[in-house]
């Protein structure tokens, strides 16, 4: 198993930080053959890292998100053009095979429920709060990195 993690938000941007918090925690305890991406935004540039991996998980925070995460599978979908600055990783997905001309790999989102987005804020204590059952469902994923059991903690979540 070769696992891609890709963490995007921006740490200046209050519950946007979210993203780049559990990425600082992998960084300090990522399972040896893991590795890891760290953005402000998705690119087009990021379906190269999907490549010779058999799994992705894409960690971010959104606001519509239903509290206290949100966890699902991820299929390609068109949407803007290559030369768009943000992408959504069903996006990416969509870019990684046009590139290579087969399937990506089984791909994940887990999205954390954010509430405020503006610059220069702190975590908000609601925000800190779905950051710690992230942080479970995170480590839940991390024990057993397979599609499979993926699966089987969509339907616990």
């Amino acid at each position: 198993m070769s696992l891609v993690i890709l963490a995007v938000g921006n740490p200046s941007r209050g519950d946007d930080a979210l993203g780049p918090l559990l990425m600082e925690e992998l960084e300090r305890q990522a399972p040896q053959g893991v590795h890891l991406v760290s953005d402000f935004q998705l690119q087009p540039e990021h379906a190269l890292d999907l490549h010779g991996r058999t799994l992705a998980l894409f960690i971010d925070a959104g606001t519509g998100t239903p509290a206290p995460f949100e966890f699902r599978e991820l299929k390609p979908a068109a949407g803007h053009a290559v030369s768009s600055h943000a992408f959504t990783p069903s996006e990416v997905l969509q870019v990684y095979e046009a590139l290579h001309g087969h399937p990506a790999p089984p791909a994940f989102l887990l999205c954390v429920r954010g509430e405020d987005f503006i610059l220069g804020e702190p975590l908000s204590a609601s925000a800190g709060q779905n950051l710690e059952a992230a942080r479970r469902q995170l480590q839940a994923c991390l024990a057993t990195p397979a599609a499979g059991h993926w699966r089987e903690l969509l339907s616990a979540t």
